[in-house]
């Protein structure tokens, strides 16, 4: 060690700078090699369901039974046709487009309902705080399939409208997940501070206890994306998804269905196969945000 001109020591200029929050956070993250993989299915079948179409154009309006089931490896058609004629390579690109508009609007809208909700509640406490978490308590004990198709079965369903179905279900779990959240911040000194300063709920809300609870929501919001593409699927194979010509992912399942005992095989595994893999890459992503997330393994580089 140096000492300067003073006898003071000098500093060390071999110190290491500590990495930011954002880059620990994306070394947690990158450390999980599900998340990673996940990220990457998830990029992958995103660029196939939206630009897929441009390097493969196919008529998924006009029916062609002359070209019905097909089977894979048809002249034009790598995955065959479906009973009505259509082109499954375009058709799987096309209902997944659906699928995951629909689930990613949903689970969007859910977990910002679900997040305001909780927040508001956890935040003022006392009557309100139970008034709000009776209602999400009465209808989480109602089944969420079953809200789902009671309200399908009203309206007829279309892409905005299967949104607000699957959102109006589906944001409970985030309000109770928040409320939580809410609960403890709303101790903080900061907040004390904001309301000495005469600052309001609302600026308490939306300036402290939301950005506070971002790590949460946004974890959330991965399982809430996944889950809202599932309840695209069920509602689609009980009959209750847009009408045709429009296709999601559901819809090709229960078409498809029907067919199984004479060996029609291209028209499930497909769609079946998508499901699964763009539900998994979600929740994987949604395991890895959440280790990214943790101030305990970002100190410890990642290491449980």
């Amino acid at each position: 060690m140096t000492a300067t001109a003073a006898g003071a020591p000098a500093a060390d200029e071999t110190a290491v700078p500590t990495p930011s929050l954002a880059r620990r956070t994306l070394a947690v993250f990158t450390r999980n090699k599900l998340a990673l993989a996940g990220a990457v299915v998830l990029v992958a079948l995103s660029a196939f369901c939206f630009l897929g179409p441009l390097f493969h154009p196919t008529d998924q309006v006009h029916t062609d039974l002359g070209q019905a089931n097909l089977a894979p490896g048809s002249p034009g058609h790598p995955l065959g046709t479906t009973d009505l004629g259509y082109d499954m390579l375009g058709r799987l690109m096309t209902g997944g487009r659906t699928s995951l508009e629909v689930g990613l609007a949903a689970g969007l809208l859910a977990t910002f309902i679900g997040t305001v909700y909780g927040s508001v509640a956890g935040y003022f406490g006392g009557w309100l705080d139970a008034a709000m978490m009776r209602i999400t308590d009465a209808a989480l004990a109602i089944p969420a399939l079953f809200l789902l198709v009671v309200v399908a079965a009203i309206v007829t369903p279309s892409k905005p409208v299967l949104i607000l179905i699957i959102a109006s279900v589906a944001w409970l779990s985030p309000a109770r997940l928040i409320r939580g959240e809410a609960l403890a911040l709303r101790s903080r000194d900061y907040i004390h501070a904001m309301r000495l300063m005469g600052g309001g709920g609302a600026r308490a809300v939306f300036r402290h206890i939301v950005p506070n609870a971002i790590g949460t929501v946004v974890v959330n919001a991965t399982f809430q994306i996944a889950d809202a593409i599932l309840y695209v699927a069920y509602l689609s194979f009980l009959g209750l998804s847009i009408p045709p010509p429009a296709a999601d992912w559901g819809s090709m399942l229960s078409a498809g269905i029907t067919y199984t005992q004479v060996g029609y095989w291209w028209l499930i595994f497909p769609p079946g196969i998508a499901i699964v893999l763009v539900v998994a890459a979600f929740n994987f992503i949604g395991d890895g945000l959440r280790d990214a997330f943790d101030v305990r393994l970002q100190k410890s580089g990642g290491n449980r």
